[in-house]
This record gives C-alpha cells, structure tokens and sequence, in this order.
C-alpha cells in the first residue's frame, strides 16, 4: 500500500515515507526489504513526472541520502529532457537550485555541514548551464561573481562551481555536446573572463581565509591553461602566485597554477616575464629545498603534501623547459639558473617513484633528441640552424657561425648530459629478452609475468641512452666500463647494479662505430666471462649468466666478426642449458635462437683452423646438448638449428643436415608408426599420444625456420600424419558421443586433440613459410580434403577443431586464385555446420568465431568469383558478416565489418553491383545504424563510418544504373537513388529516435549526403549526431543557434526546393498556388 502510495504523482509525495523506503534501502535490514525498497525507488525513477516532485522533496527531508536520490532522478531529466520543458518549468528548477545553494553557503555552520550535498548541487547547476548558458542566462557570470562578494563562503562555493564550469566545457565536453555547443561555450567563458579574473585577484590580495584561498587557486588551476595571455603577464596575477609559492599552506596549489602558466607559449613576446617568473622561481625554491638535498631519501621519508611537492616540481621544470629553454641561454646569469633547474631535475630523476621519474623520463627524451638532431645535422648547417630554431641569417661563409653556436651549445649541456648518463645506466628498464628477476623476498627467479609499463620505459630510455652515446661515445664508454671494473673488485656489486649496467650496455647496440664498438666489446665480454668464473652463489650465477646472455644477444655484428667469440659465446649457452636454476635453461635457448638467427651463415662454413663447420660438429652433440632441457626448450632449440640449415646453399648437404637433425624424431615416430601397424590399440596409449604430439611439435618448429627446404621431411611423415588425425578424430568422436559434452574436458579427449591440433599447426606453418610453389600446394592440399574437410563436417561440434579453419584461410591467402575451384568443396564442408555452431548466441565457440570470419574474409578478398556463383549462398554469408559486426567481441566485430567492406568494393566492381545493392543497401545500412547508434560497439566506429561513406558516395555514383527500391511495391518514382535513400534514411531515424525532431534529423541525412566526399567532415557530423541523439529535445531548441540556423536554413531549403521530391509536394502548393 505505501509503495502504491509513494507511486501516486498527483498529489505530494510523503516524504518521511520516501525517507524510510531509501533508508530500507541502505539500511542493514533483510534483504528482501532491501530488494522491495529496490523495485520501489527504479519505478519512481522510472516515472517521466517524478522530476516534479523533486522541489517538494529537497525542501521537506533532512536525509542526505534521499536528496541525493531526488537529484538523481533531476540529473536524468537535465541530461536527456531539458530543452523538452515548458520554459516555465526550465526556469523554476534553474532558480530553486540557485536559491538552495545560494543559502547553504552563505553562512560557514551549514557550508560544512552539507559539503557534499552543496558539491552535488553545484554539479547539477553545471549541468543546467550547459544547456542555458549563454543563449538563455547571459547574466549567468556576473550574477555569481556579485553573489560572490557577498559573503567568504558563498566566494568559495562560487570558486567550486567555476572550477567545475572549465573542467566540463575543456576537459570532459567530448562525447556528451556537440562541437558547435563546446565552441560557444569557450568562447562566453573567454569573453566573460575578466570579472573571474578580477574576482580572483581580488580574493587573493584581500582575504586572509585559507579554504578560500585554496579554492580560488584551484579554480586558476582550470582556467590558467586556456584564458588570454594578457589576463596572467599584464597584471598581479603572477606575482601574486609567486608571494604564494614560499607558503607551505599554498606552496603546491601555487606550483601547479605556475606548471601551468609555464608551460603557455606566444611567440618571444612574453619571454622577458618567463625569464623573471624562473629567476625569481629559483631564489625562492633554493630557500624552500636547498639543491644540496638527497631527494631519494627526502621522497622516502616525506609526508604526501612534500612527495607531492617533488612530483609538482618535476611537472614544473620539465612543462617550463619544452617551451622556454632556449631564452635561458641567452645570458650568463640566466644559465647558471637554468644549469640549476637541470640539476635539480637530475636529482629528482633519482626518486623511487614510477609517475615521478616518468615525467622527467619523458622530458629527458625529448632535451636529448634536440641536441642529438642538431649534432646530426652538423655537417648541414642550413638545415641544423632551422632545427634549433638559431636566428642565423644565410650568408655564404657564416656556416661556421651556425657551427660555431651549436657547439658552444653542446659544450652548455656536457656537463648536465654526463650526469644524465650515469643517471640512465643506474635505473635502465628491463628489457623484454630478460627473463630472470628479483621476486620480492630477494630470490633470483624465472619472470612469470611481462610488465607493459616496464617495457614502455624500456624503450624510452633505450632511445634516450642512444641519442646520449651518440653526443659522446667517449663517456658513455669510460662510464660504463668504470661501473663494471667496480662490479669486479666488489666495491659496487649487486645484482641491480649488474642488472642495469648489462641493460645498458645492451641496449646502446648499434651506436658506436665498428672498430670502437669491437674494443668496448671485448672488455666487457671478458670482465663478465671473469665475474662468473670468479663469483661463487647459485643465485649469483644465474644474474651473471642472464646479463652475459643479454649483452651477447644484442651485439650480432660483433659475433659475426669475431667467430672465436662467437664460438665461445655459443658454447657457453650450450653449458647454461644445462643450468637448472629456474629461467637460465629458458634465456640460454632464446639467445641461441637470437644470435643464429642474426648469424646463421657462418655456422655452415668452415671457418679458420677448423676441419668442418660448426653445424656439423653441432649436430654430432645434438643429443648430449638438449639432454636436460625441457619440451619446450627442445623445440626453441630445434626452430636455432633449423635456421643455421637453412642458411646453407648446398641443397646436398641442407639435405643431409635436416636429416641428421631430425634423426631422433624421426626414428621414435617410425617406432610408434610400426607398433600401430600391428595393433592400432598402440596408438591410445596417453604416453604415445605424447610422444606423438612432442614430435609434432618438434617438427613444426623445424618447419618453421627451413620453409620450403623442410619438404623432404614433411614428405616423410606427411601420409602417416594424416591417418593418425583421422583416428584420434574418430576416437574423440566416438567418446563425445558416449560420454555427451563433459566427455570433451577428459584429459584423454584433450590429449588427443592437441594432436589433432598441432598436425594442423604443423601443415599451416609449413604451407605458409615455404615459397610460392604451386606444386606444393598441389601436393599437399588435395590428400587433406577428405580426413581434414571431410573429416570437419561429420564430427560432432565440440570435436571439431578451429584450426581447420584457420588451415583454409592460410591456404587460400598463399594461394589466392588458384583455389578458386575448390572453394564449393571448402563452403560445402564448413560453413553450414560451423555457422549452426557459432550463432545460437554470441558466446559459444569463439575461436571457431573468428577464424571462420577470417576465412570468409581470405574468401571474399582472393576467390570472389566463386562467391558470386554460390548465389543460394549469398544470403546466408550476408546474414553471417551482419551477425559477426553485432557481435560485441571486438575483434569479431572488427573482422566482420573489415569483411562487409571488401564484400561491398568487390560487389560495386561486378558486372552483379546493381543486384546485390537492391537486395542488401538497405539491410546493410539499417544494421549499421543500430550498431553505430548503441553504446556496445563504440571500438567500431572508424569502421561504421567507412562502410556508411561507402555506402552514401555509391548511392550518387554513376555504378548504380537501377532503382534501388522495388519497383512493384513502391508507388512513388523517386526522380533517383539518392531521394530514395535520402527518404528512407530519414524515416528510419525518425522512428529509431522519437526523441529527435523531423527537421533534426533531415539536417543530419542532408549534412550526410553533403560531407561524404571528406572522410573527417563525415565523421564529425556522425558523432555531433550521436551526441544529439542522446537528448530529447522540443522544437524550441532551435532558439540556441538561432541566427546560424537561419541563414543556413534558408539556404538548405532553397537547395531542396531546387531538387524536385525533396519536400513534398503537400508541403510546396500553398506557397506556389499561383504556379
């Protein structure tokens, strides 16, 4: 009864029974209470007239909780109804929410008391005036600035909600207005700024209260990045921040006001008060933190107000730099303050915090390409002196001069430069290669996990350490090596310390000049091959081990010159693979792929002082050498072995070495192949099975570095393969249909289909690494019809095997035409049934998913002939590409539209373009409507847009020669395709969007046809268009563009009337009765 009660709009609500239904609410009751109280307060706000009562409400409870509720439900209307009120309504709501606010924060005891109520009401005044200011409150500004001055807390409130005003005009206002309404709205705030700047001042000069302080230099902070330059240079404002700066109350609000105003730029025009705002900067900050200070251990030990401090001076310095470094070195006394900053900002660099050294990560980077770009170009003085932007005027023989100016500037930043290195070298990143840390208790173990944040780092400082060693390879050099004499003699030695240096040596690969690259090179290889000899500890073994690897993998050209090295290098990885400390064996395989692969011919020729080459003499060990690895690690090893065979141009002997390598598998899988012979019962052992899978796995990673050169051996095993696929399938077959879906969770059924699985692998990965030769494909692509295709379409759904799928894709991609005829036999085999699978709903079966789509696409893309004369097919490939772009996995969703478009340009260039657009054009453009318009499939709208753009430039085009309607059922000829389309496009929106108006969306289709030629035009409109479409909005609405829109409505409607069947003859006679 009290529900029915509350639900009833036509007379007051009763309050204090709203009050307890929220309570229940939140309350601590039973659940059911809580789920009833549920469904109460979704119906009420559900109720289009419970806006109405929220007046009512606000005045009459004293529970935050229930006006937190009431302004919910007002928050929605605002959002999506406002311009839809009567204007009396709009107004009554604007001035009873000014008027609540107005008189919480006029007097200090219930400005506290009702903080977060005044914030939530100052968030939905906000949300009002994005709708009626300016148009419809022009005296908006000066009316709060007045009210301001009223009273020290009604000043504050009025700082919060200016504050807000910027963040949601410049920072939050894409997505929820429209472009012409965020363009309004800055340019009221930046017309009506000065009366906020003087009031700040004003605050700033006069009151003593610090909470308004406070606020007033937080609403600065919005507004400082985008008001005009005069407001902040040409009056106190600066100096003001700047007797704010020693404060501590203020010192970090003022410092984030100051990062901004630092990093504004205009020309050289205010470079003399830049310059004054960083002396005076400097005095004071030496006072505050003097440049002596260790910040490492400052950061460690201080409160969050003083790590904020350091973070905040970090922002400062680096957003003052990009712009403005250059006017500092005009003078001696401005460099010496600059030299300063910049060490400062080393010193900074130190701190243990990732978001702090990020920062200063990011402005190193780019202080040092600078420098690094002009010293690159030296030997181009043109083109180095517009590079520094150096004012130098070009006179024939005062190249020098430009020369000159950039090595006096180099020789400026040396010293910060030398600095910078050492800082780099101690906290490099560690690369993705590296697989052995430090966990948190101190023990050496295998990585389980990459860090993104880690490996973007990486990089940065890899490219900053090369743009360095390039400025003075001498440094970089003596500094490295200096660091790596201390790990030696133990002075400097630990595992971090070794870590980041090897790092760094690392990944400076490259820079250096080949003779001064060989000398550094075999210092470093010989000190780190004597630390690990002389340096006892399993843990500290696996640390040395891991850098030797790295440093090695990194220098291919020094290997391949050096072959005794490179020898010995090898040979140690080969001893490291006997290592069973975790991650040492892992690392020892992915170097030995890494350095073969990047020298793989000189390990198949007979070097100096050698009978035979290395591969041979490698392959003679193989056994002993991959004794203790694991599976896994054997097939790395394999794919390094198979790479080094490749490289060898003797066919013979390539012949002869695949042999030799493939020796031990090949024999086990005779051995398996002859037991099965005898007893097929052999073949279900789970131990064969594995073995069987391990030597497929073994063979595919051959496979994948011979190509081509591995077809003697697929030859080999290729028949046998097939049959054991056809009787592990049926096998699995056979146990799904005894033992229902559970029945493929058994780790039997399991086993057997990773088998399955790999043979498709192994046949994929061949096909797709060997070259172009249509005989193999012709070799291998018949015999699999049956036991792969064949053997795909009578499984059970759950025994079938997504990898046929991805098989065919990779086949029809290789060999493109030439599988035009077997196209019906794959269609016959896999779509039908797969389809059956994957569209009961968008859940089950998502690798069959997408690797079915890929197929379609390879299809679509290389054999579409043959798609043309599966006409009976036509419709359901259509029907599936539709359902793909539904789907909300995103790469399904991605897949399907990539498809629809390549089905669409290939379509418009058949002699079939005007058949297939009168079937599907309006289906296609309906669907995508729908997905562009919900809010699941935002990821596709770069997609949506093409295929819309395609669609809407074709329907003007010359291609399309027919109606697109059908002329039996349409009564009405439309004088072309693009009325038609124009029509239909309008009507469909109108009923999709019974919140928008007629002319709005004719507006939208118009804007449409008008920018489908430009691409960034088209999608802007597309996107103003759903931001609109969030909001109902009345006819009255119009008044907000009023003069734009008229001018360009009369121009609109003379175009229209121009074009016959646009506007309706209904709508023309009573203007033109006399025509």
């Amino acid at each position: 009864m009290d529900a029915e009660k509350l639900r009833d709009m036509s007379q007051p609500m009763d309050v204090g029974l709203l009050d307890a239904t929220v309570a229940a609410f939140y309350g601590t009751g039973s659940k059911e209470e809580r789920n009833a109280a549920d469904l109460v307060l979704r119906d009420l706000q559900n109720n289009p007239d419970m806006w109405l009562q929220v007046v009512h409400v606000l005045s009459n409870t004293n529970s935050l909780n229930t006006k937190f509720f009431a302004l919910q439900v007002l928050e929605g209307v605002i959002k999506y109804r406002w311009n839809a009120l009567p204007v009396e309504q709009r107004d009554g709501m604007k001035n009873y929410i000014s008027e609540v606010i107005v008189k919480l924060s006029s007097d200090e005891i219930s400005f506290r008391r009702e903080r977060l109520y005044v914030n939530k009401l100052n968030i939905i005044l906000v949300q009002i005036l994005k709708h009626e200011w300016p148009a419809r409150w022009r005296s908006f500004i000066p009316d709060l600035v007045a009210a301001a001055k009223t009273s020290e807390t009604i000043c504050e409130n009025c700082m919060a909600i200016l504050k807000l005003l910027s963040e949601e005009v410049f920072d939050f206002s894409r997505g929820e207005m429209t472009q012409q309404k965020i363009k309004e709205l800055k340019q009221s705030l930046n017309s009506e700024f000065q009366l906020i700047h003087e009031l700040c001042i004003y605050v700033l000069s006069a009151s003593q209260r610090a909470e308004l302080i406070r606020a007033t230099l937080g609403t600065l902070h919005a507004f400082l990045s985008w008001i005009p330059m005069g407001y902040i240079f040409e009056s106190p404002l600066l100096e003001t921040l700047l007797k704010f700066f020693p404060m501590a109350a203020y010192r970090n609000l003022t410092l984030q006001c100051l990062t901004e105003v630092a990093a504004l730029t205009f020309g050289e025009y205010y470079d003399l008060q830049f310059v004054k705002m960083y002396i005076i900067f400097m005095v004071q900050l030496q006072s505050i933190l003097p440049p002596t200070t260790n910040f490492l251990e400052a950061y460690a030990k201080g409160s969050s107000e003083e790590q904020a401090f350091i973070q905040n001076l970090a922002l400062f310095f680096t957003s003052f730099y990009k712009p403005h470094i250059r006017v500092l070195e005009s003078s001696q006394e401005n460099i010496n303050a600059l030299l300063q900053g910049l060490e400062y900002l080393i010193n900074i660099s130190y701190v243990d915090d990732t978001e702090v050294f990020k920062v200063c990560l990011d402005y190193w980077n780019s202080l040092v390409l600078e420098l690094f770009e002009a010293h690159h170009n030296l030997d181009n003085p043109a083109a180095s002196a517009n590079m520094m932007g150096l004012q130098m005027p070009m006179i024939p023989g005062v190249g020098d001069g430009v020369g000159s100016q950039l090595m006096h500037r180099r020789q400026l930043y040396a010293g910060p430069m030398s600095k910078l290195r050492s800082l780099m070298i101690c906290r490099m990143a560690k690369p993705e290669e590296v697989l052995i840390v430090e966990d948190e208790n101190g023990n050496i173990v295998r990585e389980t996990m990459k860090d993104n944040d880690v490996l973007v780092q990486y990089k940065i400082m890899r490219e900053t350490l090369i743009y360095l060693a390039h400025l003075d390879h001498e440094d970089t050099e003596r500094q490295m090596l200096k660091k790596l004499s201390k790990q030696l003699n133990g002075d400097d030695w630990t595992w971090n310390n070794l870590n980041t240096l090897c790092w760094a040596i690392g990944s400076i690969s490259g820079s250096m000049v080949e003779e001064q690259e060989n000398r550094f090179l075999v210092m470093v290889i010989r000190d780190l091959l004597n630390l690990c000899e002389i340096t006892k500890g399993k843990d500290n073994k696996a640390v040395i081990a891991s850098n030797i690897m790295y440093v090695v993998g990194q220098y291919p050209r020094f290997l391949r010159a050096h072959w005794k090295f490179l020898k010995t290098v090898v040979n140690k990885l080969f001893e490291f693979m006997h290592e069973s400390h975790p991650g040492v064996q892992d690392m020892a395989c992915d170097t030995f792929l890494k350095i073969v692969q990047k020298c793989k011919r000189k390990f198949v020729t007979v070097q100096v002082g050698e009978n035979e080459p290395f591969v041979s003499e490698l392959l003679t060990t193989l056994p002993a050498t991959i004794a203790d690895l694991e599976p896994h690690q054997i097939h790395s090893f394999y794919e390094s072995v198979g790479n080094m065979i490749q490289a060898e141009p003797d066919p013979h002997r390539r012949d002869e070495y695949l042999r030799r390598l493939m020796e031990l598998p090949n024999q086990k899988w005779a051995e398996i192949i002859g037991q099965a012979r005898q007893s097929v019962d052999y073949l279900k052992d789970p131990d064969v099975i594995r073995a069987v899978l391990n030597i497929l796995q073994t063979n595919t990673s051959a496979a994948n570095s011979l190509g081509t050169y591995f077809l003697p051996q697929i030859s080999l095993i290729f028949l046998d393969m097939l049959n054991v696929y056809r009787m592990y399938s049926e096998l699995i077959s056979t146990s799904i249909a005894q033992g229902g879906r559970y029945a493929s969770r058994t780790s039997i059924v399991k086993l057997l289909r990773s088998v399955k699985r790999e043979t498709l692998k192994l046949i994929e990965t061949f096909l797709d690494k060997a070259e172009d030769q249509p005989h193999i494909g012709k070799q291998f692509v018949p015999p699999m019809m049956d036991p792969v295709l064949g053997d795909y379409a009578r499984n059970l759904p759950d025994a079938r095997e997504s990898e046929v799928l991805s098989l065919f894709a990779t086949i029809i991609n290789k060999y493109k035409r030439a599988m035009i005829e077997d196209v019906s036999r794959i269609f016959e085999a896999v779509f039908q049934c797969t389809l059956e699978m994957i569209t009961k709903n968008f859940e089950d079966y998502p690798e069959h998913r997408l690797k079915f789509f890929s197929l379609l696409q390879a299809i679509a893309t290389h054999c579409f002939p043959a798609l043309i004369h599966l006409s009976s097919e036509l419709k359901l490939v259509m029907d599936s590409i539709i359902w793909a772009f539904r789907h909300t996995e995103r790469n399904i969703a991605e897949t399907g539209l990539n498809l629809l478009l390549a089905m669409l340009k290939n379509f418009q260039a058949s002699e079939f373009c005007n058949q297939f657009y009168r079937t599907y054009f309006s289906t296609i453009e309906q669907e995508i409507f729908a997905v562009l318009t919900d809010t699941f499939h935002k990821p596709g709208f770069k997609l949506h847009v093409l295929v819309l753009q395609h669609l809407f430039c074709l329907v003007e085009s010359v291609v399309m020669s027919e109606p697109l309607w059908d002329v039996a059922t349409v009564p009405y000829p439309y004088p072309n395709n693009g009325m038609f389309i124009r029509e239909y496009t309008i009507k469909l929106l109108s009923t999709s969007f019974p919140n928008m108006t007629a002319t709005e969306v004719t507006q939208f289709v118009n804007g449409l046809f008008e920018s489908r030629e430009d691409l960034v035009s088209f999608k802007n409109h597309i996107r103003d268009f759903l931001v609109q479409s969030k909001e109902f909005s009345a006819q009255d609405n119009k008044d907000l563009y009023a003069e734009e829109a008229a001018a360009q409505r009369e121009r609109e409607r003379q175009r229209m009337l121009s074009i016959p069947g646009l506007i309706a003859p209904s709508e023309i006679q009573d203007e033109m009765v006399d025509s």
